[in-house]
């Protein structure tokens, strides 16, 4: 079955064997989400439909050409690099503005990989990026589709966000920790943009790949949402699901939407929470470097909220400069988010009216986005995300109808 909606276009009713990326390193989440197996392909019947599509409905995006790309970056030169994901590699470059010709735009040039599902992703980040804007969203300047007959060409060009991604700052190796203000204008951020998705939209859009290395930073401190190439349309018409291939990262996903492939806006309520833990502690929802209690944060939290030791799971690089209370009741936020049954998860829009309230302007006014003082030249040009750089191989999963158990997830019927 195939629902549409204005610019979006997308198959339900897929099948459910789906394949697994697993990183190399231990402390690294896993990213996993359906993979297509002609990995150098060319460009199918249906691909050119869509490019016919992006054509007539993504008239306000700026369509490069790969000759003015390569002018941009220096021939995509490996200084020029920035990044590498999934979908590709990305890099910093500098293009005339259109609307004012004597000034430069910086951007951030990313190239897909090839293969249908490299392609798959670029159109819907076209898609949903070209036909809708909000604050919090990433802007999508504009893109290339170029056939040079010796290869396919699918680019996107993003604003450039100087301060990189929110992984690049709850890394233990960056420069300087976010205060707990800053952590708590990321979390109103990164809801006012899950809200605009999933409520304020004609139909529903559902994420599926919130994390922090998805939470780009720009200049000024604000919070936008990024990567949109797993985005799916949300159930219409009275359906309470989408069932659908499993896409995700390891750590963040909704354990039952991991399982039953029933996705719904609730999927991206539960990752949310689990982001709010990780903004709290500074740790990742897994590292199996660490001893066994403590690799699964879900699980490592829970004996320090039961017996009223919550100040113990803040994360230690703040130096105790929060407010105790302020942190517990984002915390109880978070774990409204993480309730098992999903009927009983809180919308994002009734989450952002509880940040609201819990966070004041003259709080974020006073006090700085880091703990201390650090050299912005340091940590510019941070676009990247350290373990989406790994090797990584891509294992098989078949479903079977069994009982399975994910650490700090818990047991569910297949």
């Amino acid at each position: 079955m195939v629902f549409s909606c204005r610019c979006f276009s997308f198959s339900f009713g897929e099948e459910i064997e789906y394949e697994t990326r697993i990183e190399t390193k231990s402390t690294s989440i896993d990213t996993f989400y359906t993979a297509c197996s002609d990995l150098n392909g060319c460009m199918t019947d249906s691909q050119a439909s869509d490019l016919q599509v992006l054509a007539g409905k993504s008239s306000k995006l700026r369509v490069f050409t790969v000759a003015e790309l390569k002018l941009a970056t220096g021939n995509f030169c490996a200084s020029s690099k920035i990044g590498e994901g999934g979908f590709g590699s990305v890099y910093k470059g500098v293009v005339k503005s259109l609307e004012y010709p004597f000034d430069e735009i910086q951007i951030a040039v990313k190239l897909a990989n090839g293969g249908v599902q490299g392609h798959k992703q670029w159109v819907t980040e076209v898609n949903v990026l070209g036909q809708i804007e909000h604050p919090n969203l990433v802007k999508l300047i504009g893109y290339c589709a170029e056939d040079d007959g010796d290869r396919t060409h699918r680019v996107l060009v993003y604003e450039y966000m100087p301060n990189g991604s929110l992984a690049d700052w709850l890394s233990s190796e960056s420069v300087a920790p976010l205060s707990w203000p800053m952590r708590l204008k990321v979390a109103r951020d990164a809801a006012r943009a899950l809200a605009y998705l999933h409520q304020q939209m004609p139909s529903p859009i559902i994420f599926r790949d919130f994390k922090p290395s998805n939470i780009l930073i720009d200049d000024d401190w604000n919070v936008k949402l990024s990567d949109f190439g797993f985005a799916r349309l949300g159930p219409l018409d009275g359906h309470t699901h989408v069932t659908t291939r499993v896409v995700g990262t390891y750590g963040y996903a909704d354990p039952e939407y991991a399982w039953t492939g029933h996705l719904r806006t609730d999927c991206d309520v539960w990752s949310y929470g689990v982001f709010l833990y990780v903004l709290i502690t500074g740790k990742p929802p897994i590292n199996l470097d660490l001893p066994k209690n403590e690799q699964h944060l879900l699980e490592w939290v829970k004996p320090f909220l039961r017996h009223g030791k919550f100040k113990l799971i803040v994360d230690p690089r703040i130096n105790g400069q929060f407010p105790l209370q302020s942190a517990k009741e984002l915390a109880t936020i978070a774990e409204n988010c993480l309730l098992r049954n999903r009927n009983m998860r809180p919308k994002m829009n009734h989450v952002l009216n509880k940040l609201n309230e819990l966070i004041t302007d003259s709080l974020l006014e006073t006090i700085p986005p880091l703990v201390s003082i650090v050299d912005r030249e340091r940590v510019t040009d941070r676009w990247k995300v350290s373990h989406e750089q790994q090797s990584s191989t891509i294992v098989k999963i078949k479903r079977k109808r069994r009982f399975v158990c994910l650490p700090s997830l818990g047991c569910y019927k297949k």
